[in-house]
């Protein structure tokens, strides 16, 4: 199996093919609208902004595992992340990144690649870095900032 192996849902609830986005470097964030790393949000719609152009998505996937931090339907998160932050980018429907009820997405990218908390996501944030051929080249803790990996995603684009 491979990223473009999977399909996942859209915030209107559509299937979508991960082979829509083959040839580009993705970053794939389980984000929340509560969250002290919420901010987040503007430097990865900088980085959008920046590199776009040259085949580079953002995939957002809100998730309210961690403290309640992604309340509310698909469309009043897409709300606040479009009135708040103007994001642009992707944002499919709500998620569960650890457990029973995981995202087999989300699954899949933990298993390549594991991070300091073996398989698990620990929080909100949690960025995965694809590149152009579907590879999971690297994991990013909450705490990175987007700017922060500015020059990964350059490397790879």
């Amino acid at each position: 199996m491979n990223i473009y192996d999977y399909s996942v849902k859209d915030k209107a609830g559509n299937e979508v093919s991960m082979k829509d986005y083959e040839g580009k470097v993705l970053l794939i964030v389980n984000t929340a609208t509560g969250c002290g790393f919420t901010p987040q949000f503007e430097g990865l719609q900088d980085l959008y902004e920046k590199y776009q152009s040259q085949g580079f998505e953002i995939l957002d996937f809100p998730c309210n595992q961690f403290g309640n931090q992604a309340p509310g339907t698909d469309e009043e998160i897409a709300d606040f992340c479009n009135s708040r932050y103007g994001i642009t980018f992707t944002q499919f429907a709500k998620v569960d990144v650890n457990g029973p009820e995981e995202e087999p997405l989300f699954a899949f990218l933990k298993s390549q690649k594991g991070g300091m908390m073996g398989s698990k996501v620990k929080w909100n944030f949690t960025k995965f870095l694809i590149d152009r051929t579907g590879k999971v080249v690297e994991r990013f803790a909450p705490t990175k900032t987007p700017e922060a990996i500015d020059a990964e995603i350059a490397k790879l684009l």
